[in-house]
């Protein structure tokens, strides 16, 4: 027999037995949690039980230094990313909210004509419908969560179904946009448990218990076609500074109540047979800080008021008319048919208007539309959260320390450029533990996924696997 023929018989009999000794898992449950915090896992370490975060950083896959490949970063965008792979550029989930151009208000990532709720916001697959396709179907696919957003685009397109909790009822709920079953099996659900989410730490045992019935009443995980639950919870604290004790509370019960789920996971469905997937949106709310009172350069800059004297400035120029629409936080939405009407280069009035901008106090810098989209290596993770359909003609960097304020809606924050620690773990279905320190995205979370179950990763996803 020839001896490259042997060669590639030996190899290919290797990686078959490889594949028998570490089968694919029959469960993956992806689980992302708002808001972790690697310094705040690592500062409340020793008070931990040995089944829950501990478990996962000593017998875990665990990368150490993960970011995400945009910027700015929400619950829903970070969703978004890890379920299908990509950025907001290609995905068009740029956050929780945007601004709808044609009505000019503030509309949901998952606000839908037809169905009230739905995903049609999001413009590519994700792992989930990527399960469904490769299965014809018969892959279980079920997203929980206790706000809206963070259900719906966990869930995907063709997902069995996303629950998520009212907050005027502290119940769970749905979309008719699932199938019969799903609702079916919430409303029995929603009969059987008195739902209460007055704190974060309720609203995570609550979507922990549904997910475990989830997974029971839908045997997930029980037969040799992949199944995927995506469940989301909360480490957000929403007083920080004024009490620091809570912090290490909601860790505690975090690290609690993630011991007793995967410990009964484990138990219902097979350690072998589940793959657990762990990590954050990266980002966390700010607590608002009187840096004035410890002599730090502050000031607040007012978006609606410069919009208003930039309008004016333009008027000045190109005679008078409302060329700015609207804003949305730090971005500013022009008035494309009035430009169009009036034979103006777009190209000349961004410019102007960039001008104009950079001028005022507590700016550091002006990004048009056209800039943004051409992209150098210095904004690249600007242009990978900016979809053009959905994002502002014009974003503003407030500089650090100042506060953005939309006197419109009274929105505020402050502008931060410190990066938020967090990692990405792997545990279950025969993975060896091992630490990597070097620098990942949560875009490779997708992929991972997809080649562990032995298919596709979503349509626009190009990061590689993690391994």
């Amino acid at each position: 027999m020839n001896k490259y023929l042997t060669a590639i018989l030996i190899a290919l009999s290797a990686t078959a037995q490889a594949q028998l000794a570490h089968p694919a898992p029959k469960l993956v449950i992806n689980i992302v949690i708002d808001q972790l915090r690697t310094d705040y896992i690592d500062t409340y370490a020793s008070l931990y039980t040995p089944n829950g975060l501990r478990k996962l950083y000593q017998q875990g896959c665990v990368y150490d230094a993960a970011d995400f490949a945009f910027i700015p970063l929400d619950q829903a965008s970070a969703i978004a990313a890890i379920t299908t792979g990509t950025s907001p550029y290609y995905n068009n989930i740029t956050g929780t909210k945007w601004l709808n151009r044609k009505t000019l208000r503030t509309a949901s990532s998952v606000d839908d004509a037809q169905y009230v709720t739905a995903p049609s916001r999001m413009a590519v697959s994700t792992i989930g419908d990527e399960l469904k396709i490769a299965t014809n179907g018969a892959g279980i696919v079920y997203s929980i969560a206790a706000s809206r957003e963070a259900a719906v685009l966990g869930a995907g397109h063709a997902a069995d179904g996303a629950f998520w909790i009212d907050d005027r009822k502290d119940e769970f709920q749905t979309s008719s946009y699932y199938p019969e079953k799903a609702r079916t099996w919430i409303n029995n659900y929603k009969r059987a448990v008195t739902q209460s989410t007055n704190k974060e730490s309720l609203a995570n045992a609550s979507v922990i218990n549904l997910c475990k019935e989830c997974i029971t009443a839908n045997a997930m995980g029980r037969d040799d076609i992949p199944d995927l639950l995506f469940m989301t919870l909360s480490a957000r604290n929403q007083h920080p500074t004024e009490n620091r004790t809570q912090t290490e509370s909601l860790y505690m019960q975090l690290d609690n109540m993630l011991g007793e789920f995967i410990t009964h996971v484990e138990s219902a469905v097979g350690k072998g047979r589940v793959l657990f997937v762990l990590t954050s949106t990266g980002y966390a709310d700010e607590p608002q800080v009187d840096y004035a009172k410890y002599r730090i350069p502050t000031g607040t800059f007012y978006i609606n008021r410069t919009a208003n004297l930039l309008n004016i400035y333009l008027g000045a120029i190109y005679g008078q008319g409302r060329y700015i629409e609207s804003c949305f936080r730090n971005e500013i939405y022009f008035n494309h048919k009035l430009i169009e009407q009036k034979r103006i280069s777009f190209t000349d009035i961004l410019s102007r208007s960039q001008e104009f901008l950079i001028q005022n106090a507590g700016v550091k810098d002006v990004l048009t539309c056209t800039r943004i989209m051409e992209g150098d290596g210095s904004i690249q993770k600007i242009r990978s959260g900016y979809n053009p359909t959905v994002s502002g003609d014009i974003v503003i960097e407030i500089a650090p320390g100042w506060q953005l304020m939309n006197e419109d809606t009274q929105e505020t924050f402050i502008s931060r450029a410190s990066h938020i620690s967090f990692p990405i773990i792997f545990y279950g279905a025969g993975l060896k533990p091992r630490r990597i320190s070097e620098s990942v995205t949560a875009d490779r979370i997708a992929p991972t996924i997809a080649k562990t179950i032995h298919i596709r990763a979503p349509n626009a996803c190009r990061a590689a696997p993690l391994f």
